[in-house]
């Protein structure tokens, strides 16, 4: 009987418990802010629309889409949609379309029903619309000027009939500065050159077959050419001679420009240099410039320069155990205020530069170039030791390309600074071989002093020339132990490495998770240093701005 009023009883009760729980409120959870967009998957775009694919998430009312070409300094578009998938196009952007072969930022931000809880604004990255589909060729460096440009197409479907000239700026091509007729001769042969041009300017050149448009290039004219007719110019730019430098330079005046002819090789002079001088190739529509051959050149005792500058030519030495550009070793003061190389190829030498004795420079600049195949003497070696002796205060790199060179700078004295900024660094030292050799008097003769800056570039492994499968370089060999490095947006590839013990602090600023050869197109044989990798994050800032992903 007992257990029979203690089950009635805890069954009375359980019942009870089940009554009170079940009477319970639900729990309310307090709203929060909606969490920011994310993309399901990357940006893409085909044609010249965009394709958005974000996370669908809960209690979205609808999205608020912006759309940039200037990272947001100005909006060009923005819309409102109620889907996670979005296509930007025509349709969406209210019948204006995106532009072609364009750079676009998108960023979005997720309302809720009560706006006080919508999402912040996320940045949802860059996307570039592609290019029109066309039978014209992209234009290579050769193919414009100061005043005009060559538009070449592959000759297939209707024959092009007439080309149009646009600004720069008038991106929807509505308004021609002109219309050029493209006679039969050159339809058939795929080419005309458009006259006319103004330096320095952009312009887009488009094909039509009758009123149909084919396709259109940008072509950014370059400076103005030297006017040949100058009273300081030495025109050479109808002279086959290859000892026609060689001539110019020796009667040439103080300051002269000389102006040589795309496609000939000419030989350098042997008679050291005496005077400021400017060697250039003059313009003209060929891949080949003008070229300084067997190049093992000096400087003149006791002279005082203000500019020597070698511009848009070729310069080949005898081979990367022989040969300088300059090789000076004054007995007496020997001076050089500026050094130039811009826009020019630079290839097989023992070292680019290098001075001994009583030889200074005051700033030593190497610009929109290319170097290639340099020996053991670098880029730069001061070679003597002792107070008072060869010296470079100032050396700027910039926006040029340095691939397979032994050794990069030596001194063996004090330097102010080095800039090294959007520049493309490929074996760039030999495996244990040597950046950065500062070997004066440790303490005293030993350093840069206003310190050195690496900008926006891009570093490979060393030079395995042996085949030794060790890319390792030594960053810095001797001295630079009061030199401050300043490392932003660096990156090296993973197949970079320092030797142990002479590490460069803080180098690289940024290290890229693939290697060399799947970094660049061709590093190794083409000397073609574009991106392979089009998702490298430096893609667009950093290397030699010739290489970038625009």
């Amino acid at each position: 009987m007992k257990n029979k009023n203690f089950v009635h009883s805890f069954f009375i009760i359980l019942v009870g418990c089940c009554l009170l729980v079940g009477c319970k409120e639900d729990e309310v959870f307090k709203q929060t802010r909606l969490f920011s967009p994310v993309l399901n998957k990357e940006l893409s775009s085909e044609l010249n629309t965009i394709i958005v694919n974000m996370g669908k998430m809960k209690q979205v009312d609808s999205y608020t889409i912006e759309v940039s070409r200037d990272t947001f300094r100005t909006v060009d578009y923005t819309i409102t949609v109620d889907t996670n998938y979005v296509v930007l196009d025509e349709a969406t952007l209210n019948g204006d379309p995106l532009f072609w072969n364009t750079l676009y930022q998108l960023r979005a931000k997720a309302h809720a029903s009560d706006p006080q809880y919508d999402s912040k604004v996320s940045d949802l990255g860059n996307v570039r619309t592609q290019k029109f589909p066309s039978v014209l060729l992209t234009p290579a460096k050769y193919d414009v000027i100061d005043n005009a440009a060559k538009v070449r197409w592959q000759v297939a479907g209707l024959p092009v009939t007439a080309i149009k000239v646009f600004a720069g700026t008038d991106l929807k091509l509505t308004k021609p500065l002109r219309t050029v007729p493209v006679p039969e001769s050159n339809q058939k042969a795929g080419e005309i050159i458009i006259e006319g041009l103004d330096p320095l300017s952009s312009y887009q050149l488009a094909i039509y077959s009758g009123n149909e448009l084919r396709g259109w290039e940008v072509y950014k004219t370059m400076k103005p050419a030297v006017d040949l007719t100058g009273p300081n110019v030495v025109d050479l730019s109808k002279s086959n001679d290859s000892t026609a430098l060689a001539t110019a330079v020796s009667t040439a005046a103080e300051g002269a420009i000389i102006v040589l002819k795309k496609g000939v090789r000419y030989l350098t002079p042997t008679t050291p240099l005496n005077k400021s001088i400017t060697i250039t190739s003059a313009y003209g529509f060929g891949e080949k410039l003008a070229t300084m051959v067997n190049c093992n050149w000096n400087i003149a005792d006791g002279s005082s320069l203000n500019t020597v500058k070698f511009s848009g030519i070729e310069i080949i030495g005898g081979g990367i155990g022989s040969s300088y550009i300059f090789n000076p070793n004054p007995s007496v003061l020997t001076t050089l205020e500026n050094l130039i190389i811009e826009d020019c190829i630079v290839s097989e030498l023992r070292g680019v530069l290098r001075i001994r004795s009583k030889m200074f420079i005051t700033n030593y600049t190497i610009q929109n170039s290319i170097i290639h195949r340099i020996g053991g003497y670098g880029i730069l070696t001061t070679d003597t030791d002792g107070e008072g002796m060869a010296a470079v205060d100032n050396i700027l790199l910039e926006s040029s390309t340095f691939s397979k060179i032994n050794m990069f700078m030596t001194s063996r004295q004090n330097t102010k600074t080095i800039k090294i900024n959007n520049c493309t660094m490929s074996e760039v030292g030999t495996s244990g071989g040597t950046l950065f050799n500062w070997r004066g008097t440790a303490g005293v003769r030993s350093n840069v002093t206003g310190g050195i800056s690496i900008t926006n570039t891009v570093w490979g492994h060393a030079w395995d020339e042996a085949n030794t499968k060790n890319f390792a370089v030594r960053g810095i060999a001797g001295g630079l132990e009061a030199t401050n490095f300043s490392i932003i947006n660096t990156y090296a590839t993973s197949d970079f490495a320092f030797v142990a013990g002479s590490e460069i602090a803080g180098f690289p600023s940024t290290t890229y998770n693939k290697k060399a050869e799947e970094l660049w197109i061709s590093p190794y044989t083409g000397l073609n240093f574009g991106f392979k990798d089009a998702a490298f994050p430096g893609r667009r800032a950093a290397g030699d701005p010739r290489w970038r992903i625009q």
